[in-house]
């Protein structure tokens, strides 16, 4: 089956992955998502997608080095093309460095940075020029204003770096690559009404958590041709909170 345009957000059943996911669709694109656990919240992103009137398929996030290549080999054999990627999986670890433990570090550098690294050496295989690839990082990868975060941060910072040099290298094949960083966003995971959401406001210019759909704008427009001229480039969408 080919179509029109293809897009693969991983993370993508609910909070922001789910928003991106739905916001390439109603832009035209045919969706794949990954999902780590929540087949229900798989299921629903997929409906609303459809629903749109886009295909759209859910894979369950394997496991072991091989996961991330499969992952894209088979959405480009099912849909049969790929022409964004967006990397939206991770893990949010919380413990300060003399608490963390080996186990905690090899799953955070595994998920946050070798899955990223490894879904797009695949994945710019299949994309033709005006391939689109787009990390989802995090403003705490430039900034860390309270304990017990370096992990976290160090993982976010990584794909800063990543896409600066990754795009020295697509550039000439007319594939752009950017992290976009985004700041306190409310979510299941992180809701503005939860513990420690007021401290972080505090740490805000614009005193309020931002939306999934804020971020979901962002990528929308980095997957757009109007975009051709950005890569390699951070894009933050924070509040202020980096300022």
């Amino acid at each position: 089956m080919t179509a029109q345009r293809v897009a693969i957000v991983t993370g993508g059943s609910r909070g922001i992955g789910a928003s991106i996911a739905e916001a390439l669709a109603k832009d035209g694109f045919d969706i794949a998502i990954s999902y780590a656990r929540n087949a229900t919240a798989a299921d629903a992103t997929v409906a609303r997608i459809t629903a749109l009137g886009r295909t759209a398929r859910a894979y369950r996030a394997g496991e072991g080095t091989d996961a991330a290549r499969e992952l894209i080999e088979q959405v480009v054999q099912d849909f049969g093309r790929l022409d964004t990627l967006v990397c939206n999986a991770g893990i949010y670890p919380y413990a300060k460095v003399q608490e963390m433990t080996v186990t905690q570090v090899d799953a955070t550098l595994d998920l946050n940075v070798r899955a990223v690294m490894l879904e797009t050496m695949a994945a710019v295989t299949h994309m033709k020029r005006g391939g689109r690839i787009i990390l989802i990082g995090s403003t705490f990868g430039e900034r860390a204003p309270f304990p017990g975060i370096s992990l976290y941060s160090a993982t976010k910072a990584a794909l800063g770096g990543f896409v600066r040099g990754a795009a020295r290298d697509l550039g000439p094949e007319g594939i752009t690559i950017n992290v976009i960083q985004p700041g306190p966003i409310d979510t299941d995971m992180n809701p503005a009404d939860g513990a420690g959401a007021d401290m972080l406001r505090g740490f805000l210019c614009v005193p309020e958590y931002g939306k999934p759909a804020d971020i979901a704008s962002m990528a929308s427009f980095l997957a757009r041709p109007e975009s051709d001229n950005i890569t390699g480039a951070a894009l933050t969408v924070d509040g202020g909170l980096a300022a």
